[in-house]
Formats: structure tokens, sequence, C-alpha cells
């Protein structure tokens, strides 16, 4: 339903909304892709060892398999908050009461961040 122009209710605002949506989901699949990757990089370079019948220098503790599900379980949360961020904004801009918040990407920047960390230190042991 399209309102005049001294209406609060716009729909731009709301397509806008709806974009930053989408780009939130693909965010999260991305998120979940780079964990599926770390997870399945690992099982490669193990079998590649086994078939050349040499010993690849990784630690035996198999953390990137931890990361690689923190990380698709961090894709799928960036999703369910992102559909949460999206069902406010699009209620607050109806009743013309739109507060922006920043809360979802401080949360996930931090748990990147926390992960990045948790892999440069990973990536460090198994080239030394």
């Amino acid at each position: 339903m399209y309102q005049n122009e001294n209406s609060p209710f716009k729909p731009a605002d709301h397509l806008a909304n709806e974009r930053t949506y989408l780009a939130w989901i693909r965010t999260g699949i991305g998120i979940m892709a780079f964990g599926f990757v770390v997870v399945k990089f690992s099982l490669f370079v193990k079998q590649i060892g086994l078939a050349l019948g040499t010993k690849v220098n990784t630690p035996s503790h198999g953390y990137s398999a931890i990361i690689g599900i923190v990380l698709v379980a961090m894709g799928v949360l960036a999703i369910l908050f992102s559909f949460w961020q999206y069902r406010k904004t699009d209620q607050q801009l109806r009743s013309s009461t739109y507060q922006p918040s920043n809360v979802l990407t401080t949360v996930l920047t931090g748990m990147i961040l926390l992960i990045s960390i948790v892999l440069i230190v990973y990536l460090i042991q198994s080239v030394i």
C-alpha cells in the first residue's frame, strides 16, 4: 500500500530494510561457507599426507574442526538475528518509532575478531 509524501510510511525505507536483511543473509551464508572450508581443508591436508605417505605438520588437537563448527554456528546465528532485526525495524518503520541499533554488528564483529585470532594462533602452531 503506497501512501502520500507526507506519510511517515515510506516504501523506500522498507525496501532499504529488505536490502539490509538480504545483505545479512549473504554474510551469514559466507560465514557458514568459511567454517565448512576450514573443517574440510583440515581433512584434505590429512588425506594428502596419508596418500603421499608423509607426516603433515598439523597440531593433533583438531582445533580446525571446532573453529569450523563455531563459524557455521555463527553464520546460523547471524541469519537468525538478522531476521529478528529485520522484523523489529519493520515494526518500528510502520509505527514511525525507528531507533537504529548496532548490537548485531558489534556482536558479530567481536565474534569474528575472536575466531580470527584463534585461527591465526592455530596457523602459527601448524607452521612452527
